[in-house]
């Protein structure tokens, strides 16, 4: 069960002269009713801040924190780590599960002081400057805190899905150098397991072309140019010269050459370091290996987080189900129940699924898949927390070696474990599992590259979040696309048609082609398109 919170956008911060004589003109025919002579005494507001101390103190006798009061306790990693494989997953999951769903309360820490005993805020307040106040949390905040629970915002439309434009997140520039806002809307967490999983192999194969580049050019003296492509994705090239790298021509990627699958901008390389950076911006939660046991956010607890707490919830996030396809679930029709076929517009008629084999073909005709590559392949399935490639795991935890670091990974295969959508299809494998191929491989149908490109001026936004360029932005996956409208990364889009008519930059050409195409060959799209669902048993 979940509960959509409303979140109000931020309306335009300054109005200029213009604007502000427009807004005086409305209602002139009243103006005079409600004219005030100037030498009539305001009445004054009492600004004296609300006094928190008896709440609390009553808080704490009479309540308890939502996690003492749904598992107990809070999770502790050594628990976990003395547990078997199959169990440490099972457990990891399962307690996860419960920590995404749970609303917490003032006792666990949630929110921040947002001034006058406010604890959540749907924009930024870099204007509240106290000693204990918004602009002077630690870790430097961009937004929030705007939520109580995960399912404040993964909610749409079933658990562990999108957010709706309402639940659109307000930022500002964590840096403090950038002027002016953005917004960000919550993609749905489905086959996060996989993405992390792709986004190592191709940094191990980049890294690699790199390395042996410059063992070569030194070797020979010769100055080299290579190209960066990995698993048939094109990053650009790289100039080598014995140990001096030109990056000029590479795309898409920073100079590190770590694939970084996560947040709209491609900022976070993985599931770990998302989860405890959207627990402390969205829900004000600072997990102990942000902070350490310190009280950073003000609000008079410590240790909002365990470490066991955040290897449950990035266990649970890299255990999602994959996202499917109506053609999929025409396969498994008689499991569903009557609600879930028409849901989903099941049984297909053979028009339908013809209409869905031709957008296919339509989305390759038209370019679409030079971006939003349909398959990528994971050579080996098996998801490690912490993960076995260093740039995917803390070699120290952002709060310092104070706080240590696991010592057992938790491991599942995307491919045979995942307990979600446990359907069974045709080929032996479950609805929730990634595909294996005969190699034993995971097949994983994003519709997407893990690259960075250029969109375009009209989405260009106020300041440059990760100074990757402000119209730049990851090639979004479209699995599970029919199921998260409104799309692009602020919500603007309300159709499939507008957010591809969005589309400029790197992926001009595409729009012109579904712009010039013939009505049926755009309707054989959208059906195609419409096709990329999330399912979840039992929602």
């Amino acid at each position: 069960m979940h509960y959509k919170k409303l979140i109000t956008p931020l309306a335009i911060a300054t109005m200029t002269f213009t604007s502000a004589f427009a807004y005086a003109d409305i209602g002139f025919k009243h103006k005079d009713k409600h004219k005030r002579d100037k030498n009539t005494p305001t009445t004054q507001i009492n600004e004296t801040p609300f006094d928190y101390n008896d709440v609390s103190t009553l808080l704490n006798i009479l309540n308890q924190g939502a996690v003492e009061e749904h598992l107990g306790q809070h999770i502790e990693q050594a628990d976990l780590e003395s547990l078997g494989q199959l169990d440490a997953f099972t457990e990891a999951f399962e307690e996860g599960d419960e920590l995404f769903e749970i609303e917490f309360n003032a006792l666990d820490g949630v929110g921040i002081n947002v001034g006058n005993g406010k604890r959540f805020s749907s924009i930024p307040r870099l204007d509240l400057t106290g000693d204990m106040a918004w602009a002077n949390v630690l870790p430097t905040r961009a937004t929030g805190p705007n939520g109580n629970s995960c399912l404040s915002c993964h909610n749409q439309p079933i658990s562990d899905g999108a957010g709706g434009v309402n639940d659109n997140t307000i930022r500002i520039d964590p840096e403090r150098i950038q002027s002016g806002f953005i917004e960000r809307q919550a993609p749905h967490i489905f086959g996060l397991g996989g993405l992390q999983l792709l986004a190592e192999e191709m940094t191990t194969e980049l890294q690699l072309l790199r390395d042996q580049a410059i063992i070569d050019s030194c070797k020979t003296k010769t100055r080299l140019s290579i190209s960066m492509t990995a698993k048939d994705i094109n990053f650009g090239s790289l100039h080598v010269l014995c140990k001096r790298i030109n990056y000029r021509d590479l795309a898409g990627i920073d100079k590190d050459l770590v694939v970084k699958p996560f947040e709209w901008k491609g900022l976070t390389a993985f599931t770990r370091d998302f989860v405890r950076g959207a627990a402390h911006q969205e829900l004000g939660m600072q997990a102990t290996e942000l902070v350490a046991d310190k009280d950073l956010d003000f609000d008079g607890i410590t240790n909002e987080f365990t470490v066991g707490d955040i290897t449950a919830l990035s266990i649970y996030s890299a255990g999602q189900q994959r996202p499917v396809t109506t053609l999929e679930l025409n396969q498994v029709i008689t499991q569903l129940t009557l609600e879930e076929r028409e849901t989903y517009g099941l049984p297909l008629s053979l028009t339908e699924i013809q209409s869905i084999e031709r957008g296919s073909e339509v989305f390759s005709d038209m370019q679409c898949a030079s971006c939003h590559t349909p398959a990528l392949t994971v050579n080996t399935p098996r998801f490690y927390e912490p993960s076995l490639h260093t740039d995917y795991r803390d070699e120290i935890f952002p709060a310092g070696e104070e706080i240590p670091l696991p010592n057992v990974a938790i491991e599942f295969d995307i491919t045979e474990d995942i307990f979600v959508n446990p359907l069974e299809l045709s080929s032996g494998q479950t609805l929730g599992e990634f595909e294996k191929d005969e190699n034993g491989s995971a097949i994983v149908r994003l519709y997407g590259d893990m690259k960075r490109h250029d969109m375009g001026a009209p989405l260009a936004e106020d300041f440059d979040e990760g100074n990757v360029g402000a119209s730049v932005f990851l090639t979004e996956n479209l699995w599970g696309v029919a199921s998260t409208a409104p799309y692009l990364h602020d919500g603007r889009a309300t159709t499939l048609t507008e957010a591809i008519m969005y589309h400029g930059g790197d992926a001009q050409d595409s729009k012109n082609l579904f712009a010039n195409a013939s009505q049926d060959n755009q309707e054989d799209l959208l059906a195609f398109l419409n096709s990329l669902v999330l399912y979840l048993e039992g929602e």
